[in-house]
């Protein structure tokens, strides 16, 4: 089973009232295009994302081309956020004790069960099949930590400006057999470093 990860593109935050409103910046949803392209000679089988508008507005082109609809699910949205999130020692503290989190926030470790009850749903579903997933930053690397626990901090800020992110992933079972990054366009993270 090939599982093809879609983390949106640049967003917008003035565009919304809340993280389900943010819509893709005028950058985003241009740069949504690199991600479409990238994934243009792919043929997909289901297409499943975030609920959040960034996420859906991010892979809405690939599934305009495959002429597929896209089935949303809560359990792909992004780590809830809570107060003075966006920083790098809460990034820190969150990667190096999974079971932290601020005031109203998500762990690490929250964000990485959620992610892998509906991961196991997909990929049972579609065991011999090729899906693609629009998402989150923070939930695909969470998601990529628990089959690679090396994949911690140190990635995530390699990769937290990567908007959109292609990544593609082989299963075999519930098992990872093999990961490739396949593209990003680099934009600057609009939280505080």
């Amino acid at each position: 089973m090939i599982v093809y990860f879609v983390r949106h593109a640049q967003p917008d935050y003035s565009s919304g009232s809340d993280d389900y409103s943010f819509g893709l910046s005028g950058e985003g949803i241009m740069d949504r295009y690199a991600a479409a392209d990238i994934l243009k000679d792919v043929s997909f089988d289901k297409i499943y994302c975030s609920p959040y508008k960034r996420a859906v507005q991010t892979i809405q082109p690939i599934a305009d081309y495959c002429g597929m609809e896209i089935i949303t699910d809560e359990r792909l949205r992004e780590r809830v956020h809570g107060e003075n999130s966006n920083n790098t020692e809460m990034f820190r503290r969150r990667w190096e004790d999974h079971s932290f989190h601020e005031p109203g926030g998500e762990s690490i470790a929250d964000v990485q069960k959620r992610y892998l009850s509906v991961m196991e749903e997909i990929i049972k579903a579609n065991s011999y099949g090729t899906v693609l997933v629009g998402t989150h930053g923070t939930a695909i690397c969470s998601f990529i930590n628990h089959f690679i626990p090396e994949f911690g901090f140190d990635d995530f800020m390699r990769t937290i400006d990567y908007m959109p992110w292609v990544i593609k992933i082989e299963f075999s079972g519930m098992k990872l057999y093999k990961m490739e990054e396949l593209g990003f366009v680099q934009k600057e993270f609009h939280g505080v470093k």
